[in-house]
């Protein structure tokens, strides 16, 4: 049946003011627990209870109702007889079980608060969903609903994305959240498949040194039949395009999508990009794909965000293996040492200091920095300028340390903060935001707060057993 979780979709739809009162304790155990950890394997799960897949129907079944849906109320009082059914069937082997019981409690309850009869017509399919072709969330719900449907039944699943990020002299963050500071001085592919390839150039940031920083970044979206034409996307500093190279801001067409920051849902193309902010931030939506990246100028030099599916990103053959994003920097070009970020033993000499100080000054531009020459940092004032932009002291705040230690340019600071933003709009797991150096009290810290978390769980599954 697969595992069971305590904490599921649309649990909320279980808990009223009265369950809440009455079983108090115990639900704050185990949303403080269950959720907290994000494991969501606290139930000690019986060989033939199928509650978890009761859940699943009841959420499928409600979660495209709201106020605005006519008839809402027979379609809940349908949905909640299919439970109350699917939880009957499998009453005798879910005896003892912690959340069958919960959800006979929420149905019984929810049943009195909506006035719903116990008989009558109950749901027996999940609607229909609207198939849209050229947009990849649709198209990837319409092929696994149809591929499962007579073996399982209806199954929702949702796909699997990777998140990849580059920015600072440069400091990369990896499929697997392997984060690298490599040296890749030239032209490296970042991405590399069948449906989009990024790559960016790097240069060198402070003459003696082997750090760089990306000023050119060149993004390509493959023809798509039916969806897309093949549309090139080139950013390099001082020249970041609200359009691609033909001149065109949107390709394909119309898909439904939710857009801005509330989800609201609208009709976009296929392909299109976003000015946020002009020459500054440019993000780009390939909907039929399911890729959004982000690309931002910070003083000198550009930051690179992207989120794509999984199953995409596997796409390749073996001429196209050399992706930093999926595989990280060879190891002939990290300057970290196995995650461990080792800082600079001093300031750049005062001759390389002259040379920055002589360049022009980009904070009016990037609006990134009041300051826009050089500076030289010691190593507790870059830790205060970072501190300022950066309140966890994890692999963004110690990258921005090496950064200004090794450059003196205090727009890395800003570069790692919008690193770090963009890094938590696009990466799927909140649980794998934190990423902290290696030996570093944090990892210590972080590392035993995860095996006491799991000990918490095993001591919750033992009392779901015993109740």
């Amino acid at each position: 049946m697969g595992r069971a979780g305590c904490c599921f979709r649309g649990a909320e739809r279980l808990v009223s003011a009265s369950l809440v009162r009455r079983f108090r304790p115990l639900l704050l155990l185990i949303i403080a627990v269950c959720c907290g950890a994000q494991l969501g394997q606290c139930q000690v799960a019986t060989p033939h209870c199928h509650i978890q897949k009761c859940n699943t129907d009841f959420v499928s079944l409600t979660s495209h109702l709201s106020p605005a849906v006519d008839g809402i109320h027979t379609e809940f009082c349908k949905a909640l007889r299919s439970y109350s059914a699917c939880t009957q069937k499998t009453a005798k082997s879910c005896r003892g079980d912690l959340i069958f019981h919960a959800a006979m409690l929420g149905i019984s309850d929810l049943m009195s608060q909506r006035n719903c009869s116990r008989d009558g017509p109950t749901s027996s399919t999940r609607p229909e969903v609207q198939h849209e072709p050229c947009n990849y969330h649709s198209r990837t719900q319409h092929a696994h609903t149809h591929s499962h449907t007579h073996a399982h039944g209806h199954v929702h699943t949702q796909p699997v994305y990777l998140f990849c990020g580059l920015f600072g002299d440069p400091h990369l963050r990896t499929f697997k959240d392997s984060f690298q500071t490599c040296k890749v001085q030239g032209a490296w592919p970042l991405i590399d498949n069948d449906y989009l390839t990024v790559q960016v150039t790097n240069v060198p940031v402070v003459p003696g040194s082997s750090a760089t920083a990306t000023n050119k970044i060149t993004i390509i979206f493959k023809p798509y039949e039916g969806c897309t034409d093949q549309r090139v996307y080139q950013a390099v500093t001082d020249n970041l395009p609200a359009a691609f190279d033909d001149g065109t801001v949107s390709s394909g067409e119309p898909i439904h999508m939710s857009v801005g920051t509330k989800g609201a849902t609208g009709k976009v193309r296929a392909l299109w990009i976003s000015e946020r902010s002009p020459g500054h931030h440019v993000e780009l939506h390939a909907g039929y794909i399911g890729v959004t990246v982000i690309v931002r100028q910070l003083g000198r030099y550009l930051t690179m965000a992207v989120r794509i599916p999984e199953e995409l990103a596997q796409a390749y053959d073996s001429t196209q293996d050399l992706q930093l994003c999926l595989n990280g920097c060879p190891g002939g070009e990290r300057i970290d040492k196995a995650g461990h970020l080792p800082l600079p033993l001093s300031p750049p000499p005062l001759g390389l200091q002259l040379q920055q100080l002589r360049r022009p000054s980009y904070s009016s531009q990037t609006q990134a920095s009041p300051y826009g020459a050089a500076q030289v940092f010691s190593v507790e004032g870059a830790k205060q300028r970072c501190r300022e932009q950066l309140e966890v002291q994890d692999i963004y705040f110690h990258s921005c340390v090496f950064d200004l230690l090794t450059t003196g340019d205090a727009n890395f600071t800003v570069a790692a903060y919008s690193a770090q933003k963009d890094m938590e709009s696009l990466h799927p797991h909140q649980d794998k935001w934190r990423i902290y150096p290696r030996g570093s009290a944090h990892s210590t810290l972080h590392s035993d707060s995860q095996h006491i978390k799991q000990l918490a769980v095993l001591l919750l599954c033992f009392l779901s057993v015993a109740m």
